[in-house]
């Protein structure tokens, strides 16, 4: 790995870190985050010739501390400074602690003065790590419009006078939901990306999974929590198979199994059999329970359809959606033929949510190439590839269409 890219690391891990520990001195988590971007660029720019400092973590807090005594000082903030300052020592800053605040930071961004969409997009851009360009992929919106959701959140935490702090117990779980789906999205978003040149970055699914355990940590009697850690960890288990050397995707069914990480399917296997049954059932739990019976099959031709089905029916009760739907697709036309998985494939047809997604063409052309429908599927992968912005996805779908030429 080149010194750049170790770097462009270190940098990501320890910038949630930073704005937590500048956000629980300060309060200010607008001007904080400001600050911190600041400092990040610095070090981008500065350690590459310089070399990383003994402390990088301290080294980040000192500069964004320094950017805003800056702010503070400057005539545009004065009325604002000397209102706060006689609480604050600018001269000298706090000693730094060695407390991770990054799973307070979490639950911050998923403040309830929030709306959903704005907690997502502000939790994975302060702690996912993920660009304003990236999210607004996510979301399906230019890049533009998610800059100022992004900035009017910030806004949004400073007015209604947030305390850094984890919630209390009766906000708790609602908060929680949002910060199991954030971490969610920062996995999808790493292990299959939505656009670029590259089918995964491994940082992000790193991120995603260390954060769970803290939430683990934090929370082990939760079920839903230890069942997303159990759904990352089996589904990261298979990212060494999921690439050819020169990047092409390989699917689920023609992996080569001995390149899977046992030890991470041996710890989600654990972590989903002690969960699953002895508390309430999550669609976390639940999909975890997928990935577990997909790992655990010794071939593609001795895995559990019936199980998988019967789980995703369960699935599907319990957290319906346009996406449980095509999934489980799959496992009707595996367990009752592709006929029957098209037919219910074909309920999704007018759903809105599903118009702007490659992977409703892909399902089809997958399930039509199976019935024997080669031309049909064709065109299903032809339009898939049209539409997703990821470039080995392109690459991988038109393949699948020209062998059926």
């Amino acid at each position: 790995m080149s010194t750049d890219r170790r770097i462009e690391d270190l940098l990501r891990e320890l910038a949630p870190q930073v704005l937590g520990t500048l956000v629980r001195r300060h309060g200010q988590f607008d001007a904080c985050e400001d600050a911190v971007q600041e400092a990040l660029l610095a070090a981008s720019q500065q350690w590459p010739a310089e070399g990383v400092p003994d402390s990088p973590r301290s080294w980040l807090i000192a500069v964004a501390n320094r950017r805003l005594v800056d702010e503070w000082r400057s005539e545009s903030a004065r009325r604002r400074r000397e209102e706060s300052v006689g609480a604050m020592e600018l001269a000298e800053p706090a000693p730094t602690h060695d407390q991770d605040d990054t799973l307070t930071l979490l639950f911050l961004c998923c403040h309830p003065a929030l709306s959903v969409p704005s907690q997502l997009a502000l939790t994975l851009r302060a702690v996912g790590g993920l660009t304003t360009a990236e999210i607004a992929n996510a979301f399906l919106v230019p890049e533009s419009t998610m800059a100022q959701r992004i900035s009017r959140a910030k806004k949004t935490i400073k007015t209604a006078g947030a305390k850094f702090d984890l919630p209390p117990d009766a906000e708790r779980a609602e908060r929680l939901r949002v910060v199991l789906h954030v971490l969610y999205l920062v996995f999808n978003e790493g292990y299959a990306t939505s656009s670029g040149p590259s089918a995964h970055r491994a940082d992000l699914t790193t991120e995603a999974i260390r954060l769970a355990r803290m939430l683990v940590g934090l929370m082990p009697a939760e079920g839903e929590v230890a069942g997303l850690l159990a759904l990352m960890l089996l589904t990261d288990a298979r990212r060494a198979a999921r690439t050819e050397p020169d990047g092409s995707l390989v699917p689920l069914a023609d992996q080569r199994r001995d390149l899977w990480d046992t030890d991470q399917i041996g710890e989600g296997i654990a972590l989903i059999s002690r969960t699953l049954g002895a508390t309430p059932t999550g669609p976390y739990q639940l999909q975890a329970a997928i990935a577990a019976v997909h790992d655990e099959a010794p071939n593609a031709q001795d895995t559990d359809w019936p199980q998988i089905l019967a789980l995703y029916d369960v699935l599907e009760r319990v957290s319906p959606g346009p996406v449980v739907t095509l999934n489980r697709s799959v496992a009707v036309a595996m367990v009752h033929g592709p006929r029957a998985g098209l037919a219910l494939l074909g309920t999704l047809d007018d759903d809105d949510r599903m118009t702007q997604s490659h992977r409703l063409d892909a399902v089809r052309g997958h399930l039509l190439e199976l019935a024997g429908e080669f031309a049909a599927a064709r065109e299903a992968y032809r339009s898939a590839s049209r539409r997703t912005a990821s470039l080995p996805e392109q690459r991988y779908l038109a393949l699948r269409a020209a062998k059926l030429s």
